[in-house]
């Protein structure tokens, strides 16, 4: 796959909530870089903090509106919809994402408004 492929790939298995799978397209020392909420470093800091956000929710989905590659170096512009019973949670993101000769990805960094995470899981607390 080329890095494209392997980005949209493990975004794809993301979504399904199997992040086991999704991890199988990560490399060992994956970075996960949420920019404003902190990194989480291998397959078990993205499984232990994606898998308590995502528990939240009933389904999450990643809504590519740009995305670009150049090399190993992937770049989307994108919604990321959660959503809980009635309720629906767009966040814009802009993600950065390297994959190395493995056609592992090594980075994942996410920037987004952390102000309307804090709306998103005030709201899911009623």
């Amino acid at each position: 796959m080329t890095p494209l492929e392997t980005v949209n790939e493990f975004m794809r298995r993301f979504c399904t909530m199997d992040l086991d799978s999704a991890c199988e397209l990560v490399s060992d020392d994956v970075e996960y870089d949420n920019v404003p909420m902190g990194k989480n470093f291998g397959p078990d800091g993205i499984k232990t903090f994606a898998g308590n956000m995502n528990s939240s929710f009933d389904t999450v989905e990643f809504i590519v509106h740009r995305e670009a590659a150049t090399g190993d170096i992937v770049l989307n512009e994108r919604t990321d919809r959660f959503v809980k019973g009635e309720l629906t949670f767009d966040l814009l993101v802009a993600g950065v994402f390297e994959v190395n000769d493995a056609g592992l990805i090594t980075l994942w960094r996410d920037y987004f408004d952390m102000g309307k995470v804090t709306e998103m899981f005030t709201a899911l607390a009623g």
